[in-house]
C-alpha cells in the first residue's frame, strides 16, 4: 500500500489548533458553499470542544437533551456533515417536487406528546451503528431548504408546460388559450379523454362514483353521465368533473400529485446496468458487464501477518480455575469485583476469598444435591444457562466460576421478560441445540420471571422444558471434607458456550469458546500489561464478548479488581464510569463509543474529575470506522482532566475468534496513531484508494493496532473461496489463534466453513495445512502491520455488484439537517432481494411531535443525500412509531427481526417512502414492436406447412326443422307462449322462491299467457305507441319481468330490460337508469308501483330530472280486456329487444336482437343442455342482460322446462337458500354468477357440517354453469367444488359459460360434451402475445380453464387482430365468430355505420374472404385436445385469456389486470379485493384492506415487490381503500375505468395513497 495512504495527525490539539486545522479541511467545500449565499459553515458550526456545545448542565439534563436529539457526538464527523449538507445544496438547486403521500386524517393519529414515552435514543447494542455518531446539519442547512409547499407550489407553477397538462384539445371543442400562469392538469377531463385509446368500440363511460357502502350498494352497470357511441363529445355532456370558469376541475389533487410524480420521473435516472433479458422466452437476467472505469486492486498479493511471540511467563497459573484456587488462598482478602447500585454507588464488594468459596460451594452443589447419588441431574460435560441480569454481576461471577468448578459447561443468556421475547431473542433454538435442561438463576430474578396462573414459571416460546436452581448462598451447600474439585491442567475441551446472532442463518447460534481460558487471559494479558492487584472498570456486559473475556477471565486470572457499571447506572448517570475511574484511580477501563459519547454529554458538572490514572482505555467497538470521531471528541473534552492521548486503544473483535486486534498504549511522547482517508467509491468496489477527487463520499478510519500475539493474520475475499486479497484490497480478515471459538455448537456444516478455512492463492492452491477462522470484519493492512477495519460482514449490503457498509447509510441520515422527525440511534438499515437484487431499505422511529410534512420533507433529503454520497438508490425509506422497532436485550435494534417484520408486512410504519424508478435498474429492455413484415397470407401457409392447424372451433349442427307447426312455434317466441297456453296450459313454466325457500309466485303457460295479454292492453290504452317503439322494463328479479316482455312482443314495440335504481344509493344507481332510457330514446316505462314512487320522489329529483321521464305505466293495476288482435312480426329478422350492458371497461353498450337470433339461440341451448318439458332448473342470476336474461326470460318459453328462480339479493337475506333448493328440489342443471359463487364460497365454507345435518345434499347436480363475459375464475370454481364435495358436489359439475356483447352465447359447458380441461400457459409469452404451454407447477405459469363447449350452430376462429389474418393452433389472438344467434348490431341514434361493420360484419384479409364474423374484442386460443366431442371427433377448446380492451400496454408489452390482481392480492393477508389501472403509463394498484388501519402502510412495499417479482412492473400508485370501494357488476366483474375516474377526482376517500418515486 502506498504510504501516501496516510495521513498523521497530531492528537494533543489545542482549541486555537482545532479551529485552524478544521479550517484547512473544509476550505475544499467554502467556496461552494458561500456561492450560494449561505453563510459559511466555520461561523454556524461550533466544535464540539467549545463549552456551548459540550452537553447538558447536568446527568438527568443529559438524558433530557439526548432524546430531545440535542447536539449529538456520536458518530459525528464533521467533515461528513458538512459533505451531506454540500450534496443537498446542489440538489436543492434542482428544485425538484415531489408528491407528499395522501393519508386519511383518521388514520394513524398519534398520541399527544406527553402521553408518549420517548424510546431510548441512548440505547446501545453490542454492535450498535447507529448510536456514535453526532451528525447535525448546521442552520444553513435549515434556511436553505424551504417547505414542501414551496417545493410542490413551485413544481406546479413549473410543470405546466409538461407532456399531460400542456395544451389539450378535447373532441368537438376549440383549443383553448392558454392562460398566462395555467394551472397543473387543467382541464382534466381532456387530458383523460385524449389519453383514451379510442379503439373503435362503444361509447366510454368516465367519472362515476359508487357511493361508499355495501358491496350490493356499489354494483352497478352504469355511470350517470356515460354517452353513446356517435354522440359528438363536446355536445353530450359537461366536462368529466365540476370544473371551474376556467375549465380546471376543482378537485384535481390526485391529478396534481400524480403530475409531480411524472415530473420527478422525468429527472434522468442512475444509467440503467445493460441487464436485459437476452432472449423474451427465457427472459432471464445477464450478469451486468463491468465497467471500465470501475477501479481495480493493483497491488501485489497480501503476505499472512505473524503477531510478536507469545511470552512464557513463569509460576503462571496452568488454568483459570487453577488461579482462582490460588488467590482464593493466598489473597481471601483481595477484592476481586465491586457493583454499583442504580444510583452509581458500590453496593458490595466480593473479595477472592468468597468468589472461591462460594464457587465451591456452587459446583459441590451443582454435582452432588440436585440428584440422588445414582442418578446426579448434572454430569460433568452438560449443559447448564446461567439467567443473570446485569445489575447482579456477582451471582454472575459465582455461578460462571462454580459451573467451571464442577466440569459443567455455563450458557450465559438474557433474562427473558415476557414469553414473547424469550422467542423473539431466539434463545429457544440455542438451548434446545445445546441440549439445555438446567437454569440456574438468583432468587430475585426468578421471582421477576413471568408466571402462570397457577404460580408456575411460564413455559417461554420456543424453550425446551427447565429445571430452575436458585444460586443463593443460603441454598447452597458446604463441601464435605474429603470433597475437592477436579482442577485441570490446560486442555482443550470446550470451557463455555456464548451466544451470537448470525443474520445469515438469521437465528441464534452458538459458539463453543475453547476451554484452554488461560491462553485467553494470557493473550489479553500480554497484550494488555495488566498487573496484580490493579483497578478495572467494566462497563460491557459481563455475560458476552470483551465484557466476558477481559472483564470475568482475564481480570481473575490477573487477580484484577473489576468494578462493574451496569447498562442501567449508566442510563440513569452517564458519568458514573468516569467518576469510578476518578475515585478508584483504575488504570484500565472497557468502554464502547455510547459511554464515550454519554460521558462527553453529561460531564459539564463534574469539574474535578480526573483521568490520569487510565493507563489504557480500551474501546471495545473501535474497530467500527464512525469511532474515530467518538474517540477523538472524547479526548479532546477530557485532555485537560489528565486524559493521556497515547492510552486510548481501540480494538477489534468478532464473537469467533474473540480479540482480533488492539492498539496497545504507547510510550508517552511516541508517534500518534495513524489515519485512512479513504474514498467511500473505492471501498464500494472493494479497493483502498486515498480520497483526491470526491470531497464529499470520504470515509476516515484510525487503525486497530497490530494483531494478536501469537496469532496469524490474512485477509481474503468474502465472498466465493477463501483467495487471498491483494494489498490494496478490502477483505475479510481471517486469524488463526489459540484463543479463539472452536465451533457453533451442533452446526457442523456452518462451522466447517467458518473455523476451519485455508486461505488459497489466486492460483487457487491452498496456503498450507493452518486453519483460519473468518472473523466477519472486513478490512486491510497497513503500513506496519497496522490492522483498518472499515466495516462487518453482516452490515454489509451489496447492490448490483457494489458494496456498501450499513453503519455509514445510517451516518448520512443521521447527516441530514437537525434531526426533528426521528430518533438518534433508532436507526435500522438492511437490504432485501428483490428481482433479482439486494434493495436498501432503511427503517427509523419517528417522534410522536414530528408532523407529517417534516418527516417527508427528511424522507426526501435523506433519499438525496444517500444517492449523492453513496451513489446508491434507496429502495424504501419507512417511518414506525416511537418505541415499536424490536429491541435487543440492551435496547438496540433487533435488525433481523425487524427485517422480517418488514417483510410480513408486520411493520406498520406511519410514513413511508418507496423509490423503486430509482433504484431498479435490471429491468429487461422494453418491447419494441416490429413491424410485421410477413402477410397474413404468408402465416397461413408457414402454419400449414410446419403442420399447425387453423385455431378454429365449431359447435355441432343445429339440424333442419321439417314440421310445420314447429317452424311456427320456433320462428317467434311470441308464438311459442300462444301454442304452449293452448296446448299445455296448466304446465307451470316459472317458480319465483324468497329468501325463506318459499314460492312466492308461479306462473303456468295459460297464467303468464293472460297476464301478458292485460299488459298489452295498458301498453295500447295508455301508452299511445306505435309499432317498433322501445319500452323499459323497470323491475325487480321475478315474473312481472317476464310477463311484461312478453306484453310487449305481443303489442309490437320493443322492451329494454334495465335494473331497477337501489332506494338506499339513488345517487349513484339512478343516473345510469336515466342514460338508458335517454339513450335508448324509450317512449314509455313499464314498471311496478312503489318503483314509480321512486321515480317521482324528492330523492330522485336530487340526482336527476324527475319531470321528464317518458310515460310510466304501473303494471300492478291491469285493464281486465284482452285486446283485439296480437302483433305479430312480418319477418324474422324484425328486433325483437334491445340487450343494454356496461363492459368493465366502463362501456355503455346496447345490442340489437333479432327474432330469428333470438329463437336460434334459445334452439341451441335447448340442444346443449338437453331441456324438455320434464326437466326443472333452477336460475340464481341477475336477469337483465346477456345470458342470464335469457335463461331467465327467454328459455323456460321456448323449451317448456319448468324454471325455479332465485333472485340474487335474496342470497344476501339467507345465504344457503341456493344450495338448499338445489337439494330440495333435486336439480340437475343450475346457472348462477360468479358474485353468488363467491358469496356461497366466503360466508358458507365454514358451515358445510351444519348444512349436511340440515340435510343438504348436493349429488343431483350434474351441471353447474357460471355465465360470465371473462376468462373463468379457476381458484373461485375450485374452492366450492372443494368445499362443498363434503354435501356430495361432484367435482366435474361446475363450469363456466363465454358470452360476448357480439353473440351472447358462444359456449356453454353441456351434457354431452366432454369435461372442461385446463392448461397451464407461461405468462411471460402471454405478454408478448404468444401462448406457451407449460406444466403444472412451472414457475411463472399461469393455469386457464376451457370456457365451456361451444354451442351449436357456433363457429369461432382466432385471428390476429392487428392483420386480420388466422392463426395457428395454441396461438393467441383476437376471438371471432360467426352464429345465425349473433347480436344484429349496436343500438345507437345516429348509427355508426362503420363500428357496425368492423364489430359485426368483418372479414378475414385472408382464408375465408366471403364469410362475415363478429369480432368479440376477447383475446385467446384454441387447442385440440385428446378427448373425444359428442360426435366422435376430437374436441377443440376454447380458452378465454381477456377482454383486449382491458388489457395494460406497459413496457411495450401487454398484461391483463386480473394477474395483476391475483399477485396483489396474494401479497398480503389483509388485502380483501384488489384492482390496477394505468393512467399516463403509471400503474395504479387498489388494494381494499380488510385489516386494521395501521397495516395500511404495510401494504405498499409487499405490493411494489409481488408486482416487480412476478410482473417486471414498478407501481407507480399504490391506493389503500375500505373493503367494498372497488366497483363490481351484477355479473361480479370488476369495474377498473369507474373506480379510476373516482380515484382521478378524488372520491374515494382513501385509507392511504402512496406515490412510489
Amino acid at each position: 500500500v502506498r504510504v501516501s495512504l496516510l495521513v498523521y495527525t497530531c492528537c494533543d490539539i489545542t482549541q486555537k489548533g482545532y479551529e485552524k486545522k478544521r479550517a484547512k479541511l473544509l476550505a475544499p467545500f467554502l467556496p461552494q458553499i458561500t456561492s450560494n449565499g449561505e453563510p459559511s459553515p466555520a461561523s454556524s458550526d461550533r466544535s464540539p470542544a467549545s463549552p456551548e456545545a459540550s452537553g447538558p448542565s447536568s446527568s438527568s439534563g443529559g438524558r433530557r437533551n439526548r432524546s430531545g436529539g440535542a447536539r449529538d457526538d456520536r458518530y459525528r464527523s464533521d467533515i461528513h456533515t458538512e459533505a451531506v449538507q454540500a450534496a443537498l445544496a446542489k440538489h436543492k438547486e434542482e428544485k425538484m417536487a415531489l408528491p407528499m403521500p395522501t393519508k386519511r386524517r383518521s388514520a394513524f393519529v398519534q398520541s399527544p406528546v406527553d402521553n408518549c414515552t420517548p424510546p431510548d435514543t441512548s440505547s446501545a447494542s453490542e454492535d450498535e451503528g447507529s448510536l456514535r455518531r453526532q451528525a447535525t446539519l448546521s442552520a444553513v442547512l435549515a434556511q436553505s431548504l424551504q417547505s414542501p409547499d414551496y417545493w410542490i407550489n413551485r413544481s406546479v407553477q413549473s410543470s405546466s408546460t409538461s407532456s399531460s397538462a400542456s395544451s389539450t384539445l378535447s373532441h368537438g371543442e376549440n383549443k383553448t388559450q392558454m392562460q398566462p400562469q395555467p394551472q397543473p392538469t387543467s382541464a382534466l377531463a381532456d387530458i383523460l379523454a385524449s389519453t383514451r385509446i379510442e379503439n373503435s368500440v362503444p361509447p366510454d363511460v368516465t367519472s362515476y362514483t359508487p357511493e361508499r357502502g355495501s358491496r350490493v350498494d356499489s354494483r352497478v352497470d352504469l355511470p350517470p353521465n356515460a354517452m353513446p357511441k356517435g354522440m359528438p363529445r363536446g355536445q353530450s355532456r359537461t366536462s368529466m368533473l365540476d370544473t371551474t370558469a376556467d375549465g380546471v376541475p376543482v378537485n384535481s389533487r390526485v391529478s396534481t400529485k400524480i403530475q409531480q410524480l411524472l415530473n420527478t420521473l422525468k429527472r434522468p435516472k442512475r444509467q440503467a446496468l445493460s441487464e436485459f433479458f437476452l432472449d423474451d422466452s427465457e427472459e432471464i437476467v445477464e450478469v451486468p458487464q463491468p465497467d471500465p472505469n470501475t477501479p481495480r486492486p493493483e497491488g501485489r498479493q497480501i503476505i499472512p501477518v505473524k503477531g510478536e511471540p507469545l511470552g512464557v511467563v513463569s509460576n503462571w497459573p496452568p488454568a483459570l480455575q487453577a488461579a482462582l484456587a490460588r488467590w482464593g488462598a493466598t489473597q481471601a482478602k483481595s477484592p476481586a469485583l465491586t457493583a454499583l447500585d442504580v444510583t452509581g454507588k458500590p453496593l458490595y464488594t466480593l473479595t477472592y476469598g468468597k468468589l472461591w468459596s462460594r464457587s465451591l460451594k456452587l459446583a459441590y452443589t451443582l454435582l452432588n444435591k440436585l440428584g440422588t447419588k445414582n442418578e446426579p441431574v448434572l454430569r460433568p460435560g452438560d449443559r447448564v444457562a446461567l439467567v443473570y441480569p446485569n445489575s447482579d454481576p456477582a451471582m454472575f461471577w459465582v455461578a460462571f466460576y462454580g459451573c467451571l468448578l464442577a466440569e459443567v459447561i455455563p450458557v450465559p443468556i438474557e433474562v427473558p421478560l415476557s414469553r414473547q421475547d424469550a422467542g423473539s431473542l431466539q434463545i429457544g433454538f440455542l438451548l434446545g441445540s445445546c441440549g439445555v435442561g438446567l437454569a440456574l438463576t438468583s432468587e430475585i430474578c426468578l421471582k421477576g420471571l413471568p408466571k402462570t396462573p397457577q404460580g408456575e414459571i411460564m413455559q417461554f416460546k420456543g424453550w425446551p422444558r427447565m429445571k430452575w436452581v436458585v444460586t443463593d448462598t443460603k441454598y447452597l451447600t458446604k463441601p464435605s471434607k474429603d470433597w475437592q474439585p477436579h482442577i485441570p491442567t490446560a486442555n482443550t475441551d470446550t470451557a463455555y458456550i456464548e451466544k451470537l446472532l448470525s443474520v445469515s442463518l438469521s437465528v441464534r447460534v452458538t459458539v463453543g469458546i475453547v476451554r484452554d481460558c488461560n491462553v485467553i487471559c494470557g493473550l489479553k494479558s500480554s497484550v494488555c500489561p495488566l498487573f496484580s492487584g490493579e483497578t478495572l472498570v467494566n462497563v460491557l456486559d459481563c455475560k458476552k464478548d470483551m465484557g466476558l473475556w477481559h472483564g470475568v477471565l482475564t481480570s481473575v486470572m490477573n487477580r484484577i479488581h473489576t468494578i462493574t457499571v451496569p447498562y442501567a447506572v449508566m442510563k440513569a448517570c452517564p458519568m458514573s464510569w468516569v467518576q469510578r475511574v476518578h475515585i478508584h484511580k483504575a488504570r484500565v477501563a472497557l468502554v464502547k463509543c455510547r459511554d464515550l459519547h454519554w460521558a462527553m454529554m453529561a460531564h459539564r458538572d463534574q469539574r474535578d474529575t480526573n483521568l490520569s490514572s487510565i493507563r489504557m482505555l480500551i474501546v471495545a467497538d473501535g474497530a467500527n470506522p464512525w469511532s474515530v470521531s467518538s474517540c477523538d471528541a472524547f479526548l479532546n473534552v477530557f485532555q485537560s482532566h489528565g486524559l493521556k492521548p497515547e492510552v486510548i486503544c481501540p480494538c477489534a473483535s468478532s464473537p469467533e475468534a474473540l480479540t482480533v486486534a488492539i492498539r496497545r498504549p504507547g510510550a508517552r511522547g511516541a508517534a500518534l496513531p495513524a489515519r485512512a482517508i479513504l474514498s467511500m467509491g473505492g471501498l464500494s468496489h472493494g479497493v483502498i484508494r486515498v480520497n483526491t477527487e470526491d470531497k464529499n463520499s470520504a470515509l476516515t478510519v484510525q487503525d486497530v493496532g497490530h494483531v494478536m500475539p501469537g496469532a496469524l493474520m490474512c485477509i481474503v475475499k468474502p465472498d466465493g473461496p477463501p483467495q487471498l486479497c491483494k494489498t490494496d484490497e478490502i477483505g475479510e480478515i481471517v486469524l488463526n489463534s489459540r484463543a479463539g471459538g472452536t465451533m457453533y455448537y451442533g452446526l457442523p456444516g456452518v462451522t466447517k466453513n467458518t473455523f476451519e478455512v485455508i486461505p488459497v492463492n489466486q492460483a487457487g492452491a491452498p496456503l498450507g495445512e493452518i486453519l483460519f477462522t473468518r472473523t466477519g470484519l472486513l478490512g486491510f493492512v497497513g503500513p506496519g502491520s497496522l490492522v483498518f477495519v472499515v466495516g462487518k460482514n453482516e452490515g454489509l449490503l451489496t447492490v448490483s455488484g457494489r458494496r456498501h457498509n450499513a453503519d455509514d447509510l445510517v451516518a448520512t441520515a443521521l447527516a441530514v439537517e437537525p434531526v426533528k422527525t426521528v430518533y438518534r440511534g433508532r436507526i435500522a438499515v438492511f437490504s432485501v432481494t428483490v428481482f433479482y437484487d439486494e434493495r436498501i431499505v432503511i427503517v427509523a422511529e419517528q417522534r410522536p411531535d414530528a408532523s407529517e410534512e417534516d418527516s417527508f420533507q427528511w424522507m426526501s433529503r435523506v433519499l438525496q443525500a444517500i444517492d449523492s454520497i453513496h451513489q446508491v438508490g434507496l429502495y424504501c425509506l419507512a417511518l414506525v412509531p416511537a418505541n415499536t422497532l424490536p429491541k435487543t436485550p440492551l435496547g438496540g435494534i433487533h435488525i433481523s427481526e425487524t427485517k422480517q417484520n418488514f417483510l410480513e408486512g408486520n411493520l406498520h410504519p406511519c410514513n413511508i417512502l418507496l423509490c423503486p424508478h430509482t433504484c431498479v435498474t435490471n429491468l429487461p429492455k422494453p418491447r419494441q414492436k416490429q413491424p410485421v413484415g410477413v402477410g397474413p397470407a404468408s402465416i397461413m401457409v408457414g402454419n400449414l406447412v410446419a403442420g399447425k392447424r387453423m385455431a378454429q372451433a365449431a359447435g355441432r349442427e343445429l339440424g333442419v326443422l321439417e314440421e310445420e307447426g314447429l317452424v311456427r312455434k320456433h320462428q317467434f317466441l311470441s308464438e311459442a307462449l300462444q301454442w304452449r297456453a293452448q296446448t299445455d296450459p296448466d304446465h307451470v313454466l316459472y317458480v319465483l322462491l324468497n329468501a325463506k325457500g318459499v314460492a312466492v309466485c308461479t306462473a303456468t303457460c295459460s297464467q303468464l299467457h293472460k297476464r301478458a295479454e292485460k299488459i298489452t292492453s295498458a301498453l295500447m290504452e295508455r301508452g299511445g305507441l306505435n309499432t317498433g317503439d322501445n319500452v323499459v322494463l323497470l323491475y325487480p328479479p321475478g315474473i312481472d319481468l317476464i310477463a311484461a316482455f312478453y306484453g310487449c312482443l305481443y303489442a309490437g314495440v320493443i322492451p329494454v330490460t334495465v335494473r331497477p335504481p337501489h332506494p338506499q344509493n339513488l345517487a349513484a344507481t339512478l343516473p345510469t337508469v336515466r342514460m338508458i332510457i335517454d339513450v335508448s330514446k324509450a317512449a314509455c316505462i313499464l314498471t311496478t308501483q312503489p318503483l314509480m314512487r321512486i321515480l317521482r320522489s324528492r330523492e330522485a329529483a336530487a340526482s336527476v330530472n324527475v319531470k321528464t321521464w317518458p310515460t310510466i305505466i304501473d303494471t300492478d293495476d291491469l285493464p281486465r280486456r284482452r285486446p283485439p288482435q296480437l302483433y305479430k312480426p312480418p319477418t324474422a329478422e324484425m328486433l325483437a329487444y334491445l340487450d343494454f350492458s356496461v363492459s368493465t371497461t366502463g362501456m355503455l353498450t346496447g345490442v340489437k336482437m333479432s327474432h330469428s337470433a333470438v329463437s336460434t339461440l334459445c334452439r341451441s341451448i335447448k340442444l346443449q343442455c338437453e331441456l324438455y318439458s320434464s326437466r326443472q332448473i333452477a336460475i340464481c342470476l341477475d336477469p337483465y342482460c346477456g345470458l342470464g336474461f335469457v335463461q331467465w326470460c327467454l328459455s323456460s318459453v321456448y323449451s317448456g322446462h319448468q324454471s325455479i328462480l332465485i333472485p340474487p339479493m335474496e342470497l344476501e337475506l339467507s345465504l344457503p337458500l341456493w344450495l338448499s333448493t338445489l337439494s330440495q328440489y333435486k336439480i340437475r342443471d343450475t346457472f348462477c354468477s360468479y358474485s353468488v359463487m363467491e358469496l356461497c364460497t366466503k360466508g358458507l365454507g365454514t358451515q358445510t357440517d351444519a348444512l349436511k345435518a340440515r340435510g343438504v345434499n348436493l349429488s343431483c347436480v350434474r351441471s353447474c354453469v357460471v355465465i360470465a363475459e371473462e376468462r373463468p375464475r379457476l381458484t373461485l370454481t375450485q374452492s366450492f367444488s372443494k368445499l362443498f364435495k363434503d354435501l356430495g358436489l361432484s367435482p366435474r359439475a361446475v363450469s363456466t359459460a363465454f358470452g360476448s356483447r357480439v353473440n351472447l352465447a358462444i359456449c356453454l359447458q353441456g351434457t354431452a360434451g366432454p369435461d372442461p380441461s385446463t392448461v397451464y400457459v407461461d405468462m411471460k409469452s402471454l405478454r408478448h402475445d404468444r401462448v406457451r404451454l407449460v406444466e403444472r407447477g412451472a414457475p411463472q405459469s399461469l393455469s386457464l380453464m376451457e370456457s365451456g363447449t361451444i354451442l351449436p350452430g357456433v363457429r369461432v376462429i382466432i385471428v390476429n387482430p392487428e392483420t386480420r389474418g388466422p392463426l395457428g393452433d395454441s396461438h393467441l389472438g383476437e376471438i371471432w365468430v360467426q352464429s345465425p344467434h349473433s347480436s344484429s348490431g349496436y343500438y345507437t341514434i345516429y348509427g355508426e355505420e362503420s363500428l357496425q361493420a368492423d364489430h359485426f360484419n368483418t372479414r378475414l384479409s385472408f382464408g375465408e374472404p366471403h364469410t362475415l364474423w363478429a369480432r368479440t374484442g376477447y383475446l385467446g386460443f384454441v387447442k385440440r385436445t385428446e378427448l373425444l366431442g359428442s360426435t366422435g371427433d376430437r374436441h377443440d377448446a376454447l380458452f378465454v385469456v381477456g377482454q383486449l380492451d382491458e388489457t395494460l400496454e406497459l413496457r411495450g408489452l401487454r398484461y391483463h389486470p386480473i394477474d395483476i390482481e391475483t399477485s396483489v392480492s396474494r401479497a398480503h393477508r389483509s388485502i380483501a379485493e384488489s384492482a390496477v389501472f394505468t393512467w399516463t403509463n403509471l400503474l395504479v394498484v387498489v388494494a381494499e384492506l380488510a385489516g386494521s388501519e395501521q397495516e395500511a402502510l404495510d401494504l405498499v412495499p409487499l405490493v411494489t415487490n409481488v408486482v416487480l417479482e412476478e410482473h417486471h412492473l414498478i407501481v407507480g400508485v399504490v391506493v389503500v381503500v375500505d373493503p367494498g370501494v372497488i366497483p363490481i357488476n351484477s355479473r361480479g366483474e370488476k369495474q377498473r375505468m369507474h373506480l379510476r375516474d373516482s380515484f382521478l377526482a378524488d372520491q374515494l376517500d382513501p385509507i392511504y395513497v402512496a406515490y412510489n418515486m
